[in-house]
């Protein structure tokens, strides 16, 4: 098959979170299988770095991306001018996968896709309930602009129930979602010969780990609370500024005496950050919403107890005695992670746990699954 992939950020615009990693390893792994893909996107990196204004193609794990110069921006969301001569110029596919709502590139490929029969794919990644800021705002765009992604597509993709539940409550015929669901990664081996929280953490302190945005609902808040009530742990966070304010809440916490040495902000990393995941004692997700998740994948790809909420899609791919589910709730996730800290056993067992887990996820089998999902559109 020759498939259309259009994306408003693709790799290396890690800093924009699991969506771009789970793309990179579905493009990369149906590439292998003899399928040929075109990527579309812009040249964004991150939320506050200047995207380019020149349009690139390079060649990404086997597929032909064009990073198309974007002088116009806004957080997330590139504007690129020649996205309309782009997709004239582009090779017809035979079905087109669009990631991401509200936004230039997904919205404009929808409006070409119809335009010349094109069965596509949409994947929401998290985005279709409107959430968080300028609420109104996205029900105006969802009624006028973006009314026709979903209603134009051969099938709409999710990776959790939850998602799932999502899109059919805001109106997408049931009948028409499908579940993807994402793989845990295959981490590579340990390398024990060097620390990557030396200097920074004392030798065999316990760790609160967390990766990812630095944003609003992502239960940051919970996490200082744990580390206020856990005086013998450190609480790392790794990832970017999503300007969401929950930055300001943690130079804040950094003034307070008790926290001041024990709470340690990273920058992110240009993938995922196996070895802190093997150094923390727990990771914890404590968000109020994730379509998935994937970093509690990543994390307990190499045995991490993970601590998560039931508002992550990727709770549902753990069985029992593999993480431990908390719901989105201040109490019960310090109570939680406290659990974890102070009980060796428990550690264990939840460490095993989440090999288990792993080892049931594979990324072979969710690209067996995309494929169909592929060729089910084409069939339609």
């Amino acid at each position: 098959m020759r498939i259309l992939l259009a994306s408003p950020a693709y790799w290396p615009a890690h800093a924009f979170g699991g969506p771009v990693v789970v793309m990179r390893e579905l493009v990369s792994r149906i590439v292998a299988r003899g399928h040929d893909v075109d990527v579309v996107t812009t040249t964004l990196r991150d939320v506050g770095r200047r995207p380019s204004s020149r349009t690139k193609t390079a060649v990404v794990d086997g597929a032909r991306v064009t990073y198309l110069g974007t002088p116009l921006r806004y957080r997330w969301m590139g504007i690129p001018p020649t996205l309309p001569l782009a997709l004239r110029r582009t090779r017809r596919p035979d079905v087109a996968h669009l990631v991401g709502f509200r936004d230039p590139v997904t919205t404009a490929a929808a409006v070409w896709c119809r335009g010349r029969r094109i069965p596509y794919l949409f994947e929401p990644v998290g985005m279709y309930r409107p959430r968080l800021r300028k609420i109104r705002l996205k029900r105006a765009l969802d009624a006028t602009l973006g009314r026709g992604v979903a209603a134009g597509a051969a099938l709409v993709v999710v990776s959790s129930e939850r998602e799932r539940d999502d899109v059919v409550a805001g109106g997408v015929d049931a009948s028409r979602v499908r579940l993807r669901g994402n793989g845990f990664p295959e981490p590579p081996p340990a390398d024990d010969s060097t620390d990557p929280l030396a200097g920074i953490v004392p030798a065999g302190a316990p760790v609160i780990l967390y990766v990812g945005r630095i944003a609003a609902e992502k239960g940051v808040e919970f996490l200082l609370e744990a580390a206020r009530r856990l005086p013998e742990s450190h609480l790392v966070l790794a990832g970017p500024d999503d300007r969401h304010g929950t930055m300001t809440t943690l130079r804040a916490a950094r003034a307070e005496p008790a926290l001041a040495s024990r709470l340690h902000v990273l920058p992110p990393t240009p993938g995922p950050p196996f070895a802190l995941y093997r150094r923390a004692t727990v990771f914890a997700l404590a968000s109020g919403g994730e379509n998935f998740g994937l970093v509690a994948a990543e994390a307990a790809a190499v045995g991490t107890p993970v601590v998560v909420s039931d508002r992550s899609g990727v709770a549902a791919s753990f069985a029992e005695d593999e993480a431990l589910v908390v719901p989105y709730d201040e109490e019960r996730t310090v109570e939680a992670i406290g659990n974890v800290l102070r009980d060796d056993r428990l550690r264990a067992t939840l460490g095993a746990g989440a090999l288990r887990a792993a080892a049931r996820s594979s990324w072979d089998a969710v690209v067996d699954t995309q494929v169909a999902l592929y060729e089910e559109a084409l069939s339609r």
